[in-house]
């Protein structure tokens, strides 16, 4: 990867076409709750939970290939050359807003982090609606675009696995080897799909099968990456940072009473339990240098989804003045969740067995506003589109320790790969 300087003078140079012409940011509040998915347009930056989030339409301004950091800085010095108006003072993603969806290991990945300003944003949070629109200041504001025909469902088959069956339980048992060993605690190990299709897949297809099959969980479409991910790396709102940590996953049947049986299961597997135990420490870790009052639970929950069982936990903390969501989430990433623990030997061992460019799977995907404000959830249960559309790219992983079984973990990626296969028929 090239060694990027983002200096304040490049910064300078990425905005220039703001510079000399004074934007503005106007935000009214709606009246009727908007249908969120009735927005959508075939490049649509999308977050929806439970009918709620932000649909962004068009694009102001993108940043590309830069980490953490340099995206806060570059989001803190375009909002220097916008003037905003708002209905709304500061309720949370109201006013400009930028989605963000990061790579999970910029040292071994061939994609970039991507960083998009959209034009018009229509949100609904906490039962109020608004509408949020950019211009250059004495232009005409843009309206909303037409409605589009409804998508069609695409039609896709299985051209390519990163790893067969055999080849997956064999870097597991090696990845139990290097954990027996003491070599790590624990790894993140993943697993691809990818699959072709026979006209371009619209992507306002995806998102609005998961975002009705799946509303508990965060959809998102942010620059070729759409899934719905349970997992919210990091909430920040009014000074409040929120993390909910899923580690230890078991496949649902279907059935109300053996579904509880597995839950309670679940709850009581010494297997699950560590690897819950290593990941809600490594964001209890993180936290804590930025954030005060923290509270960790003692023992985690069953998270029913409707395909799987999830141990969770709600980590909850007062972020300090002046530390926003962005900068959380680039601390907090990647948790042991998602990588493994110490993050260095996962890191270097995930890219010796994965034989897999993640790009921006298990990577931070979600939006920052104007005060620091916003939401980023693991992009799990997801799938990356090609530049024409005509292949997706799926994933799934699962978290290896001592006790894992190589047959029982290629399941649980089986289980993960649900998602994305209802909605692309292969169910």
């Amino acid at each position: 990867m090239p060694n990027l300087d983002w200096s304040r003078a490049n910064l300078a140079r990425v905005i220039s076409h703001l510079e000399g012409t004074c934007w503005q940011a106007r935000t009214v509040e709606l009246v009727d709750s908007p249908d969120l998915l009735n927005y959508l347009c075939s490049d649509a930056t999308a977050w929806i939970r439970k009918g709620e989030g932000m649909i962004g339409i068009g694009e102001i301004a993108r940043l590309e290939g830069a980490e953490f950091g340099p995206a806060e800085q570059w989001w803190t010095e375009l909002l220097s050359h916008i003037e905003i108006e708002s209905e709304l003072d500061s309720h949370p993603g109201s006013g400009p807003i930028a989605f963000a969806s990061f790579v999970f290991d910029p040292d071994h990945t061939e994609h970039r982090s991507v960083v998009v300003v959209p034009q018009l944003v229509v949100g609904r949070r906490h039962g109020r609606s608004w509408l949020t629109v950019l211009t250059r200041i004495g232009e005409p504001e843009p309206g909303l675009p037409e409605p589009l025909a409804e998508p069609e469902p695409p039609r896709v088959r299985l051209i390519a696995d990163s790893l067969d069956h055999q080849s997956w339980c064999a870097i597991v048992a090696e990845a139990v080897t290097r954990l027996d060993h003491g070599e790590l605690a624990k790894v993140v190990l993943a697993r691809a799909e990818v699959l072709a299709a026979e006209t371009p897949i619209d992507p306002r297809w995806l998102i609005n099968q998961l975002a009705n099959a799946y509303p508990t969980c965060w959809t998102f479409h942010v620059a070729g990456i759409v899934g719905a991910s349970p997992e919210m790396l990091l909430r920040r709102e009014g000074g409040l940072a929120t993390s909910r940590v899923l580690a230890g996953t078991i496949r649902r049947v279907g059935d109300q009473e053996l579904d509880l049986k597995l839950a309670q299961a679940l709850s009581r597997s010494g297997k699950n339990l560590i690897e819950h135990e290593l990941a809600v420490a490594s964001v209890a870790s993180a936290l804590e240098p930025f954030c005060s009052g923290m509270n960790v639970p003692d023992a985690p929950y069953v998270l029913e989804l409707p395909n799987v069982l999830h141990l969770a936990s709600d980590v909850t903390a007062v972020a300090k003045p002046g530390v926003t969501a962005l900068r959380l989430a680039g601390e907090l990433h990647p948790s042991a969740a998602v990588c493994g623990t110490p993050t260095a030997k996962a890191y270097a061992l995930i890219a010796e067995l994965e034989n897999l460019d993640r790009g921006r799977y298990s990577g931070p995907v979600g939006w920052l506003d104007a005060n620091g404000d916003g939401e980023f959830a693991i992009a799990l249960r997801s799938g990356w589109l090609s530049d024409d559309r005509r292949q997706i790219t799926i994933f799934a992983g699962c978290g290896i320790v001592a006790e894992s079984e190589p047959e029982e973990e290629y399941a649980e990626t089986e289980a993960k790969l649900v998602p994305m296969h209802q909605v692309l028929g292969l169910d």
